[in-house]
């Protein structure tokens, strides 16, 4: 790893999680902890975080669900150390690992059909229709690379056992390509948006999710409100973001 001046530790769900992350390029916001606060995993359940960077998701869902077992995959080596160290200063090795992989050459110890749940909050813009970050980390993060969303979201449905969930979160501007990926292969899909306030006219991010080889009609939900008049987050959110709740969709 690079020295240790290149890198801040912060601290996700109120403390309960430790996070190293790098001081400059992508930066863990909000959107990993919300997605993990929407996972149902129970006790003995293989889920797998679909580019875990330094494996925020990954550790908060570990540490609300702790009868669940947790796998990272990510195509950048760096950040899979990183995921690795946090897993680590965690104390979660029993129940938390990072792998090494891209979509179109997973490592084989990660088999179609395993996981009861897949979790995923892809690079949210479009290659080539946005300025590149000069950060290359955050541009991995940010910007699809050879698999689009429709790719993407191939692998985490192969990934899935039959019955088990997909979910992503994503910008709500993008949910007509989520559907479309989804659609013949998940059913009971469920579009959660995410409201920045009350009267907002819409929705930044959605978090959705189906179940694989399942055939309940879609439905929209009625979502969650992040912040207040005062830009405070609201007491159903900040339960989600600083003690840990599930958030139920």
């Amino acid at each position: 790893m690079s020295d240790a001046a290149d890198f801040t530790e912060d601290s996700l769900l109120g403390g309960r999680v430790r996070l190293r992350q790098p001081r400059e390029g992508y930066r863990v916001a909000i959107d990993p902890v919300l997605l993990a606060a929407s996972i149902e995993a129970g006790a003995g359940d293989r889920v797998l975080d679909v580019g875990c960077g330094a494996g925020a998701a990954a550790l908060c869902l570990a540490h609300r669900a702790a009868g669940c077992r947790v796998t990272g995959l990510d195509v950048d080596s760096a950040m899979v150390r990183l995921a690795s160290d946090n897993i680590r200063l965690n104390r979660m090795q029993d129940r938390v690992d990072a792998v090494l992989g891209d979509l179109g050459r997973p490592p084989p110890r990660l088999a179609p059909g395993s996981f009861s749940h897949v979790m995923t909050n892809p690079p949210y813009l479009e290659a080539g229709k946005v300025t590149a970050s000069p950060y290359a980390g955050r541009r991995r993060a940010n910007i699809e690379g050879e698999a689009d969303l429709a790719g993407w979201l191939k692998f985490c449905i192969l990934m899935a056992k039959a019955g088990g969930s997909v979910t992503v979160i994503h910008r709500a501007d993008r949910l007509d390509g989520l559907i479309a990926a989804m659609q013949g292969q998940l059913g009971e899909i469920v579009v959660f948006p995410l409201w920045p306030k009350a009267d907002s006219a819409s929705a930044r991010r959605v978090i959705v999710r189906g179940r694989k080889d399942i055939r309940t009609p879609t439905r929209l939900a009625a979502g969650l409100v992040l912040h207040d008049a005062a830009d405070d987050f609201t007491p159903k959110a900040d339960a989600i973001l600083r003690d840990g709740k599930s958030l139920i969709i």
